[in-house]
């Protein structure tokens, strides 16, 4: 109630001037006085969406890291507690909520959004029209905040969109193409896919074509980045709900000595990397200057073991660990559907990107270390 009261007498004080009592030269609210308010009612913040997540834990853990505390977490859950420290503040809530984004815009200044909530694959092949929802409308609801915090700070805003090699179609090509790029056999056959590629083009529009009709069609209001994340693998958050968690699964069971069967057959191949390297691609491609970018979408990866080979190198540092497979047809089918390898050379090419992690270094100097500490009685 206080700062609202302070907010009024500071707008009643900005209108006012002794030049109102002349009627030819009428009181007028200044540039400068227009900035000044804009900074009196809303704080400059990053704001990240599905902050619970793998990628968002890794994300904010990195950006508090470099100093940046700013951040407003939003998720459908309590932000844990691994993060609420390193935060400015934490926000329960559901992306689809046009009520809270408002609030939201009404009381942030905004310069960045990471867009990380989303619906995964497998939940997303049981609920087609809840996952549209969540994937589509409310990555549509977000680029719309994204513009309005744009036009009203006449700034640029950034738009990060965590996309996916789901959105590849192979059919049964996969083992003959060798590694694609971007714009290559991009006919998704499961719904995360379908969705994870419409908002591709949602935020190529927004930041190129939005309103392009209109009088005051001025394109650039966001600047849309996006990355095609391969299967990815964490130490610190068990995977749930995703079509690629056969890698993480398997070696966070062998960990806890826990019996394993892969739902994908020993020779299904297709691209991973761990989350270190992942968050480190984000912020790459963030922090890389506009003029360096030749497209708003990018492949990456970083190694591409077969599920078979995956579970030999386990097998070395787990020696007692239980790996069959119970293969589960429609999942493979999906799997299938993904390339064995990428083309990232555009992502290399200009943000320079290149993974810290091969499939060695991984095991050796990632996983093996913090997740025999994770599980240790």
């Amino acid at each position: 109630m206080i700062r609202w009261v302070e907010v009024m007498v500071k707008i009643i004080g900005l209108y006012r001037c002794k030049s109102r009592r002349n009627a030819q030269n009428p009181c007028k609210l200044s540039a400068c006085s227009k900035a000044e308010l804009g900074n009196i009612m809303r704080k400059k913040i990053i704001l990240i969406t599905g902050a619970n997540g793998e990628i968002g834990h890794g994300l904010i853990n990195a950006l508090h890291a470099k100093g940046l505390d700013n951040i407003l977490a939003l998720d459908l859950h309590p932000i844990s507690e691994e993060i609420e420290n390193k935060i400015l503040k934490g926000v329960m809530g559901n992306i689809l909520d046009k009520n809270l984004l408002e609030q939201i815009n009404s009381e942030y200044e905004i310069s960045a959004i990471y867009h990380l909530a989303a619906l995964l694959s497998t939940r997303a092949e049981f609920s087609p029209q809840m996952a549209h929802e969540v994937n589509v409308t409310g990555t549509l609801n977000l680029l719309t905040l994204a513009v309005d915090q744009a036009k009203s700070q006449d700034e640029t805003v950034k738009f990060f969109f965590p996309s996916s090699i789901a959105v590849y179609g192979m059919g049964q090509r996969k083992d003959a193409v060798g590694a694609i790029n971007e714009n290559e056999y991009c006919q998704p056959e499961s719904m995360y896919g379908c969705n994870k590629l419409y908002c591709e083009n949602l935020g190529i529009y927004h930041a190129n074509y939005y309103h392009r009709l209109a009088d005051d069609f001025k394109p650039g209001h966001i600047d849309f980045r996006s990355i095609r994340f391969p299967g990815i693998i964490s130490v610190k958050t068990v995977p749930t709900g995703g079509t690629s968690d056969f890698l993480p699964e398997m070696i966070h069971a062998a960990a806890q000595n826990i019996q394993y069967n892969c739902f994908v057959q020993n020779d299904t191949r297709m691209p991973f990397m761990v989350m270190p390297d992942a968050v480190l691609a984000i912020l790459n491609l963030m922090n890389s200057d506009k003029s360096r970018l030749s497209q708003h979408v990018y492949n990456i990866a970083s190694f591409n073991p077969s599920a078979g080979e995956f579970a030999e190198k386990v097998k070395g540092y787990f020696p007692h660990a239980e790996i069959g497979n119970s293969v589960n047809g429609k999942r493979q089918g999906i799997v299938d559907s993904w390339p064995a390898n990428v083309d990232d050379s555009a992502a290399r090419s200009d943000w320079n990107w290149s993974p810290k992690f091969d499939l060695n270094s991984a095991f050796e100097d990632y996983l093996i270390p913090q997740i025999t500490k994770r599980y240790e009685k």
